[in-house]
């Protein structure tokens, strides 16, 4: 069941409605981030209804222990999770002493704008009271030029009668997540300052029992009243406040411009964070409100630049992939290659904010066209620097090489259910893909050698390590797994994770030179044993489908199709005992199909029709990562309308709430599917043999669709519409491409046509 709160737009989210009975769905989509810290869409004022405040800080996290019912050799001791930091943006607003409550007050002329080109969000309301009717607008933003800046302008205007106006911008340190495992606070106060116009706190998380590093965190306010008395400051643990007061008649404005500077220990030491804070303070004190959003915007602009993606003839469409673009750079931009792409990234606690094989498996291959190769490097470097605890992952349990985590902020799996910590391991295979993805896409092999085959030797080891020879079948085989589809958990052969199996191990393979052997003590009999795998993996096929089939019992149950569902079992997550979701043939998200859209060069069409036309029907998408591998391989086949259907459901996933579980926060990185599903679905680009392809269609409800990318140090502009496909160089030395099975050369400064 969609519910879409707000209007549609090319570069906007508006709304005329302050939605009390969806609040927290107001508040995901709202969500601000610049890469180093974000925060939901909550209110600057007191607000006694139903929300979620939430602030988020890149890389700060604690680990919670552990709770279960029944606790397994090899579980995680803690489930790593990000952790709600302080609030920064507070604003108590008083009208003739009396605080205004957002959720009780009577508003009138409620406008609230995300403004997505920019990087802003606005809001503005009237209030009405006894004496006079009050405009508040108010605007912020997280800079992008200064990462540790946040800046919010608060403005109250009279437009009726007189009244005294208080305004008292905060900070708060006394914060909780919603999602605490034994309901802790994880912060403690060390410090508190105040002074007229400005306040300081300093917070660390509590101590843990693994010896995990403990954060702090240094904040700032300094505030800017445009007029009014300004009363003495006040702090107390954990919580500093200023205010201003003065009575204002019918026309006149009080002003406030405050401005958050955050520190944290990942950049310095304890003692260093003031210090750090108020430099920054000093460095951007002589520039405006004006200046600081000129420049926090023009970088945006940067983005877009390279970034967007130009839909004719359908808004929705467009402001479904814009949204998408600007909530992931706003979660990650490459800067500092100790981050990665957290599924909700600052936007909820969903998913403990940490790193999943969703990076590899979705975003990269977006982040390799949209932005600076190092930027997609970092990814990969990311996973090099947590080898060693990879193999830690798989010592645990009682595996050889490395076992990457499912859910990690450390390398360390840090994820409690036994489904996913044991099972899901194909994840793996998706670490080895993205090695494969980057080397195939960029030409650059310098990481592969230098680092990528230490993580593949690693992988195989774990992978030869994981199979069993089935006597009977004299075949090896993968028991007790979670595919991709997690309907369905501890099953035998799934085909996707096999084919990820065999595959890595090609891969190595293949790679393995002399030198390699020698560094990584990879000995003959080791390598044939490799081989020997390769040459006996198993794979479930069924002879009267013509099929892949998704493990060894799919085929068992009762098959029947998606549409026989009514709608008010679905989300069948939501409503249906996981009992009966096991047993059932539906099927969250891509699982075979997965496969089958990494490793499109590798099936014929006959093949890849034949595959999705049985499980496609089969799919409840309930996944956010599914649509887009769906639309993918459905334009891929030539099914044109099942492909766009599945775009507008990528696009908009979150925007209509498709799957009733935004609220929670947003789907970040399967956002990068909306751009997926236009590029390689609707444009249908590939990389092979070092070559650009593209085999194009136009969706029959659009005009023109176009998108930049780059590729091997060329900046390349696409455009299709009714009547073809033009292709500019933009930037680099000529190169060649192919459309559909013409070559053509492009060179810098001129267009290449064809039709369609």
């Amino acid at each position: 069941m969609r519910k879409r709160l707000f209007d549609v737009h090319p570069w906007k989210l508006t709304s005329r409605t302050l939605e009390k009975e969806d609040k927290r769905l107001q508040e995901s989509l709202t969500s601000l981030g610049n890469g180093y810290m974000g925060l939901r869409g909550n209110f600057e004022e007191d607000y006694s209804g139903d929300s979620h405040p939430g602030t988020y800080l890149a890389g700060v996290w604690y680990p919670d222990k552990t709770r279960v019912g029944w606790w397994k050799n090899g579980y995680p001791d803690y489930f790593g999770k990000v952790i709600n930091a302080l609030n920064f943006i507070g604003v108590e607003l008083l009208i003739d002493d009396e605080v205004i409550d957002l959720y009780t007050a009577r508003l009138e002329d409620f406008y609230l704008e995300l403004d997505m080109q920019n990087g802003v969000l606005s809001r503005s309301f009237v209030i009405q009271t006894a004496k006079g009717r009050f405009q508040v607008e108010t605007d912020r933003f997280l800079s992008i030029a200064v990462k540790e800046l946040a800046v919010i302008r608060y403005q109250v205007t009279v437009l009726e009668g007189t009244g005294k106006v208080t305004l008292k911008p905060y900070l708060d340190g006394n914060v909780r997540n919603e999602d605490a495992n034994y309901e802790e606070a994880f912060w403690e106060n060390l410090q508190h300052k105040a002074a007229r116009a400005e306040g300081e706190l300093l917070v660390k998380t509590i101590p843990n029992n693994f010896g995990i590093e403990r954060f702090t965190v240094f904040a700032k306010m300094v505030n800017q009243f445009s007029r009014g008395k300004v009363k003495e400051a006040h702090s107390e643990a954990g919580f500093t406040v200023n205010s201003v007061e003065e009575e204002l008649q019918q026309g006149e404005k009080l002003s406030l411009e405050k401005r958050v500077f955050v520190t944290t220990s990942r950049d310095y030491s304890e003692g260093e964070l003031g210090n750090a804070a108020e430099k920054i303070r000093q460095n951007v004190e002589a520039l405006d409100y004006a200046a600081l959003r000129d420049a926090h915007e023009a970088l945006w602009l940067e983005r877009w630049k390279k970034a967007d993606v130009k839909i004719e003839g359908d808004d929705q469409a467009q402001q479904g992939i814009r949204f998408n673009i600007f909530q992931l750079f706003s979660t990650y931009y490459g800067e500092d290659a100790r981050l990665n792409i957290g599924p909700k990234g600052f936007t909820g606690e969903k998913y403990g904010g940490a790193t999943y094989w969703d990076t590899e498996a979705f975003a990269l291959p977006m982040y390799l066209a949209l932005t600076d190769q190092n930027v997609s490097r970092h990814l990969l470097e990311y996973r090099y620097q947590q080898l060693t605890q990879a193999k830690e992952n798989a010592r645990k349990i009682g595996m050889p090489g490395a076992l990457y985590p499912m859910v990690t902020f450390t390398g360390i799996e840090c994820h409690n259910e036994w489904e996913i910590t044991f099972e899901e391991i194909h994840r793996n295979g998706s670490m080895a893909y993205a090695i494969y993805n980057y080397t195939n896409y960029t030409g650059d092999r310098s990481y592969l050698e230098e680092k990528g085959i230490e993580v593949l030797i690693e992988l195989s080891r774990f992978w030869a390590g994981r199979v069993h020879l089935s006597d009977r079948l004299d075949k090896y085989m993968i028991h007790g797994v979670t595919g991709p589809n997690e309907y369905e958990n501890n099953v035998n052969n799934n085909w996707f994770t096999n084919y990820m199996a065999k595959w890595t191990l090609d891969y190595t393979l293949e790679n393995l030179t002399e030198e390699a052997r020698e560094a990584y003590q990879v000995s003959a009999e080791e390598t044939a044993k490799w081989q020997d795998i390769t040459k006996r993996m198993y794979f479930p096929y069924d002879e009267k489908w013509q099929i892949f089939v998704q493990h060894d019992t799919f085929l068992d149950k009762e098959l029947w199709a998606t549409d026989t569902l009514s709608p008010n079992e679905q989300p069948l997550n939501q409503n249906w005992s996981w009992d009966k979701i096991l047993r059932s043939c539906f099927i969250k998200q891509a699982d075979v199909l997965q496969g089958i859209y990494y490793f499109s060069d590798a099936f014929d069409f006959e093949t890849k029709q034949r595959n999705f036309e049985f499980y496609e029907p089969l799919t409840v998408h309930e996944s956010s990562l599914s649509p887009a591998i769906h639309a993918i391989l459905a334009a891929e086949i030539g099914k044109t309308d099942k492909a766009v259907e599945l775009y507008k459901r990528t696009a908009r996933l979150d925007l209509d709430n498709y799957n009733n579980d935004t609220e929670d926060g947003l789907h970040i990185t399967s956002m990068a599917g909306s751009w997926l599903s236009i590029v390689q679905g609707f444009a249908g680009m590939r990389v092979r043999d070092g070559q650009l392809h593209f085999a194009p269609f136009l969706p029959d409800d659009w005009q023109g669709y176009s998108f930049n990318i780059n590729f091997r140090k060329a900046l390349i502009e696409v455009s299709v519409s009714a009547a073809g496909i033009t292709l500019a160089l933009l930037e680099g030395e000529s190169l060649t491409v192919q459309i559909l099975d013409e070559e053509i050369i492009l060179e810098q400064g001129s267009k290449v046509k064809r039709r369609i």
